[in-house]
């Protein structure tokens, strides 16, 4: 079983998606990060071969029924450090591994098994981000301080993730685009994808609607 390892926060109101207040809540905000968390955790429970793992940054009160060895603490350092880590920990028992966002409602089976098709022929796998960011890396090996220094959280993090990369003499291989939920605009982003796709992301749909009452 491949390990996708879910990179989450206990989602506590004005602790997480704190980006989104100014057009939520803080309840609301964080509701929506628990609900987009619990349809990641779905897309991975469906996907054949592979295992979700809950890396999260300290123990909480998820909406995953995740058991205490797929619960894994992130520990210290900045983000580069705390994907090492887990990854580290995943690749001890799987050929490969996947680091997830848990933000990204679009994700589907499909991403992910195209993620570990693609390694077959390459080290890595991307799944770019429409900010800039990545919402999957997925990998074969992981180099200490692979992900040392990286610019984290702007526009410029996937290029210089690739770079870094390439660097190392790693192939890649680019995944389908897909937005994530960070700011206001990306909400609009996401009643259109729900309205497009009414059997996806079913827990951020009710949560929506839960918030806004209909998408019209």
């Amino acid at each position: 079983m491949i390990p996708v390892c879910i990179f989450s926060k206990p989602p506590i109101a004005g602790e997480v998606k704190t980006r989104l207040i100014p057009a939520l809540r803080s309840s609301a905000a964080a509701e929506l990060a628990g609900a987009m968390l619990l349809d990641a955790w779905s897309t991975v429970m469906r996907s054949p071969g592979f295992r979700p793992i809950l890396a999260t940054t300290r123990p909480g009160d998820f909406p995953v029924r995740a058991p205490a060895e797929d619960i894994w603490l992130q520990g210290e350092g900045d983000l580069g450090q705390r994907i090492e880590r887990i990854l580290t920990r995943a690749l001890l028992d799987a050929k490969a591994a996947v680091a997830l966002g848990a933000d990204s409602p679009a994700l589907t089976p499909t991403h992910l098994a195209a993620a570990l098709a693609s390694l077959e022929l390459h080290d890595a796998a991307i799944g770019p981000a429409s900010d800039g960011g990545f919402y999957l890396l997925a990998i074969r090996k992981c180099h200490p301080n692979l992900f040392c220094d990286l610019p984290w959280s702007n526009s410029k993090t996937r290029q210089a993730l690739r770079a870094r990369l390439e660097q190392f003499r790693w192939s890649i291989a680019e995944l389908e685009p897909l937005f994530d939920v960070d700011t206001p605009a990306d909400l609009e982003k996401l009643d259109e994808f729900l309205i497009a796709n009414p059997s996806l992301a079913p827990a951020s749909r009710a949560c929506r609607l839960q918030n806004r009452g209909s998408f019209c």
